[in-house]
């Protein structure tokens, strides 16, 4: 089934600005992730060059006073659209801390999630929980908070996404999965890992309502979100968004692309810059001009650089949190182990 985005109102002046403010951020953020890794800063870094008006267009629809996203490692634009604060987010990539220092509970971002398509399950989860919490009243007033979830081409082919895509069609759990098509799956190019190129045609095998956008225009990203949330905030189950776009750089920064596809092919096939097509658009309807442009790279790289500064102020977590936060009540085998720890590297 089809989702029909038409009822959507397009985004207002504002909504622009405040979107194309967000798509600049997080360009300029990633750019400088990528660089600070290659100067030993991070130690690894998964860039989104190409996919800012997917990450940031999606996020942006969302409701963060009841709605709660599922990231993977690669949605750095998600959280910053969330209001997350960014060194927190990239002490995870500093190594400093597994799944990030924010608390998912107030940001309304799950942990950073390593597995892939491990969000997608919990994502589905948390969607059910809020059906099983409005019991036989069904949908509440305003509707059922609902869910995102967010993977890749490549993660589609995992068996986790395809039980949690069953299981969500089944019980109509409000979840919008978003599915950034970037054109590779690492290096496999998508039409050598998914059957006819798309992975919105597997919706209709679970039930459930899809819509593939264009993942450069950033306003046709929020206005699809938007409807996908309509439809699941509404206890009609849930739907699956293919945002096409095109992952312009490494899978990485442990990656070479040039391994598998050249300069040429990146340039022929990356399609229009998400973030200049947003520009485009501000000026050509009027809803800002050149020096607002100007103002908001300005304010970008402000922000890149405070997030730089706190980012190697981080120190090392204290050792003895990696026995914290296993069990609930440590098994002996754990207290054992920690124990052994603290006396070899604390001398306890």
């Amino acid at each position: 089934m089809d989702l029909d985005t038409t009822s959507i109102p397009e985004l207002t002046a504002e909504e622009l600005r405040q979107l194309y403010k967000l798509l600049i951020a997080t360009r300029d953020l990633d750019v400088a992730a990528v660089a600070w890794q290659r100067q030993g800063i991070l130690p690894g870094y998964a860039p989104e060059l190409g996919q800012e008006a997917a990450q940031a267009g999606s996020a942006f629809a969302l409701d963060p006073t009841r709605d709660f996203a599922f990231p993977t490692y690669r949605e750095m634009g998600v959280a910053l659209a969330l209001g997350v604060d960014m060194v927190e987010y990239m002490s995870t990539h500093k190594a400093s801390w597994h799944g990030g220092l924010y608390n998912p509970v107030t940001t309304r971002l799950a942990p950073i999630q390593a597995v892939v398509g491990g969000s997608v399950l919990h994502a589905v989860g948390w969607a059910h929980g809020q059906r099983l919490a409005a019991g036989s009243a069904g949908s509440p007033e305003g509707g059922l908070p609902a869910a995102i979830t967010y993977f890749g081409d490549g993660a589609s082919s995992q068996g986790d996404v395809h039980e949690a895509m069953n299981f969500a069609g089944v019980l109509k759990a409000p979840v919008v999965f978003f599915v950034q098509n970037n054109g590779w799956a690492i290096s496999l190019p998508t039409e050598e890992q998914v059957a006819g190129g798309r992975v919105a045609a597997r919706a209709e095998g679970y039930g459930i309502a899809s819509v593939t956008v264009d993942g450069n225009d950033a306003p046709a990203v929020v206005r699809a979100t938007r409807a996908a949330l309509e439809h699941a905030r509404a206890g009609n189950g849930p739907v699956l968004i293919e945002a096409m776009t095109y992952r312009r750089g490494p899978h990485s920064t442990s990656d070479d692309p040039g391994r598998y596809r050249t300069l040429d092919e990146e340039r022929r096939d990356g399609g229009e810059d998400p973030v200049t097509r947003l520009a485009d658009l501000l000026l050509r309807s009027g809803a800002a001009d050149q020096a607002f442009l100007d103002s908001a790279a300005a304010e970008a790289k402000a922000h890149t650089d405070t997030v730089r500064e706190g980012i190697q102020a981080l120190k090392p977590r204290p050792g003895r949190e990696m026995f914290d936060y296993v069990f609930v009540e440590p098994t002996d085998a754990l207290k054992a182990q920690a124990r052994a720890w603290r006396e070899e590297s604390e001398h306890v």
